[in-house]
């Protein structure tokens, strides 16, 4: 690292009161918004915070030391997902084990949000981050690169990561369900997802999806992605949509499990035999899959194994230990009883 970006990283706020001419306490209450202070001397400060790339550090401001911090960053696309949330917990506990504390936030895939919260984060000088996806807008790519700490990017495996990349292949999920579902028997099928304005996994594996039913024989029928959060009732509508289309249909492949076992019961209720009239497949071995009459046919993910070894490989990289840029998470092709 050059010795300008050294400095640029490790900006303190005597430095920003030397540049803007005022004195420390002067410039303590221009970053605090408080009162006391000419226009002329506001700009004067806000021009060398920009200057000189100052983010102020909200800790040692509250605990009265620059005293090295034992915060970690962590934002999913929500917190009301259950796999999300298993993966959050397997973080939090990693990382209380290991002596540090979570600051929690969430985007709903969106890259703006996720930068005014890590913009918010910063200045609480985090050890390290954890972000979910690869896509970040070019502020948070330059946030980043300026602060220096360790950053995981999990769940969508990403082999050029800002630092480490602690995920799986979304693609490959869905070409492994695409050739297991013709293999089956599968011809006319369905894809049945939600989210439609945001850019999520969903759509990856449903590209996956598409590729090998292209090059084993099958064929997509129809598919009806909702604007709406994936769940039971999405998966219930969008399978009475799919059906009401196309009369056809001999298999449907849901952007998740709970919008498989919703499309489950809407087949159930309308006299359908899975899968002897129709089959069903889902994504995310979710625990709503265990107590069905029937098991579900899905993709198992470790959740709690990839939270854990996310939070570790941040603190090894914090630590200066060796660990890897790119873990695979494991998944697994689980056949059930619905293909």
């Amino acid at each position: 690292m050059s010795d300008s970006k050294k400095k640029k990283d490790n900006v303190t706020l005597a430095q920003v009161a030397e540049l803007a001419g005022v004195s420390k306490m002067t410039a303590s209450r221009v970053l605090r918004k408080a009162s006391g202070f000419s226009q002329n001397t506001h700009d004067r400060v806000m021009r060398a915070v920009e200057e000189l790339g100052y983010v102020p550090n909200r800790l040692a401001a509250a605990f009265g030391s620059d005293k090295a911090s034992t915060l970690i960053g962590v934002c999913v696309p929500r917190l009301t997902s259950g796999m999300f949330g298993s993966v959050l917990d397997s973080i939090d506990h990693t990382l209380s084990r290991l002596g540090y504390q979570t600051i929690i936030g969430s985007h709903e895939q969106v890259p703006e949000t996720e930068e005014a919260w890590l913009t918010t984060i910063l200045s609480w000088r985090p050890a390290g981050v954890i972000l979910s996806g690869r896509t970040h807008t070019p502020t948070v790519l330059e946030m980043l690169r300026d602060q220096a700490i360790p950053v995981v990017e999990i769940w969508n495996l990403n082999t050029s990561p800002i630092d480490i990349s602690v995920g799986f292949n979304h693609f490959d999920c869905g070409h492994e369900m695409g050739r297991y579902m013709v293999s089956r028997g599968c011809r006319n099928v369905a894809f049945v997802g939600a989210e439609a304005n945001t850019p999520g996994m969903g759509m990856v594996r449903f590209d996956g999806f598409m590729e090998a039913l292209e090059a084993s024989g099958g064929h997509l029928a129809t598919r009806e992605v909702l604007i709406d959060r994936p769940g039971f009732y999405a998966g219930y509508y969008g399978t009475e949509t799919v059906l009401s289309r196309r009369g056809d249909l001999d298999g449907i492949y849901y952007q998740e499990d709970n919008m498989a076992v919703g499309g489950l019961f809407y087949c159930q209720s309308k006299g359908l035999s899975v899968p002897d009239d129709i089959s069903i497949a889902g994504w995310g071995g979710m625990e709503v899959a265990s107590v069905l009459p029937k098991r579900l046919t899905t993709t198992s993910v470790a959740t709690q194994a990839l939270g854990k070894t996310a939070a570790e490989a941040l603190i090894a990289r914090i630590r200066g230990e060796p660990v890897q840029d790119v873990i695979v998470a494991p998944t697994r092709l689980v056949p059930g009883s619905t293909v």
